[in-house]
């Protein structure tokens, strides 16, 4: 989820606690317990830093080991031996508990997005994105909202929030059956569809659609039942030559290969550089596929400039690319 959607429900934990009658009992454990809740909910997005350096780190990295399983024990422990020596005098014991559940909420509903997370780790390092809810979720976001709201006008903050979170469960259902039921759609429209990539977006009605067959790449859009094909791509394998070997071992083209589920391949002759393109169809926006990898190589192989991650316009890309060389 966004961050402010993580803040949000940092303070919807922190108020859900006071139905733990230990949390309940002093000032000093609801606050202590409360600021906990709100850390442990943005936690684990720390590695969000790593665009710092660039974004192959970002990509390959971000929502990995951070959201593991190993990290949530991690994240938990130290937010709440940091709360304890900002209140001392807290119980300890239900401050990790409630620190347990902001960090496992987090890497939890971070599963639900298109981007999905490494939660597996190290059981297994499969990205784990099931699609159903948007990055930012207008409706989980506002009935957080109005549950803070509630509580700053004196009602009861764990009644509120664990009736909230009730709603919040049928919603995620709810996206379920509408996530299959597009699935479906897929299907009839294309029975031969050997991965079927269903996205939820910003409207509650309308759906990404990324779909691989046999021999074709298709990418579209559905509203409710109803399915819009607007590109339909030539399956390719990339081909085994000396060009894509190179290719793959830049960096940023790496971090997109390990990244990508869905992707096709450009190849272009210039004058002085071959350039190489891996282009991500899960994200096609106003006709345009703006999760990139793109390299650019010598005659002779070596790498003279490369980029991967989210660019909406040639210019722009060119101008990045410009930046990497420089």
């Amino acid at each position: 989820m966004d961050t402010a959607t993580h803040v949000v429900m940092g303070f919807a934990i922190g108020g859900l606690a006071t139905l733990d009658p230990v949390v309940a009992e002093t000032t000093v454990n609801s606050q202590s317990v409360l600021v906990a809740a709100i850390i442990g909910s943005q936690i684990p997005d720390i590695d969000t830093f790593l665009k710092l350096r660039n974004n192959a780190v970002y990509i390959r990295n971000h929502r990995g080991i951070t959201h593991s399983l190993p990290a949530v024990l991690f994240w938990s422990i130290l937010v709440a031996f940091f709360v304890n020596l900002i209140f001392p005098g807290s119980n300890l014991a239900h401050l990790w508990i409630w620190s347990l559940v902001a960090v496992s909420l987090h890497v939890f509903v971070d599963i639900f997005n298109a981007y999905g997370t490494q939660a597996l780790r190290p059981l297994s390092s499969k990205w784990v994105a099931l699609g159903m809810i948007n990055t930012f979720d207008p409706y989980i976001f506002g009935i957080h909202v109005v549950g803070i709201v509630i509580w700053l006008l004196g009602g009861d903050p764990g009644y509120t929030f664990l009736v909230m979170y009730v709603v919040i469960a049928f919603y995620y259902i709810l996206r379920y059956v509408m996530q299959q039921m597009v699935r479906s759609a897929v299907l009839k429209t294309l029975p031969d569809a050997d991965r079927i990539i269903v996205a939820s977006t910003m409207y509650f009605n309308q759906w990404r659609i990324a779909v691989t067959t046999k021999d074709h790449y298709y990418v579209g859009r559905a509203y409710r039942r109803s399915l819009t094909i607007f590109d339909k791509f030539k399956r390719i394998p990339v081909p085994d030559t000396e060009i894509f070997r190179a290719a793959k071992k830049d960096k940023n083209v790496s971090a997109f290969l390990s990244f990508s589920p869905i992707y096709r391949w450009e190849v272009k002759r210039h004058e002085d550089f071959t350039e190489v393109r891996f282009i991500d169809l899960r994200y096609r926006s106003n006709g345009h596929y703006p999760f990139v990898a793109i390299v650019k190589l010598t005659d002779d192989l070596e790498i003279i400039t490369s980029y991967t991650g989210w660019v909406y316009s040639e210019e722009k890309l060119r101008k990045k690319l410009r930046v990497a060389t420089d």
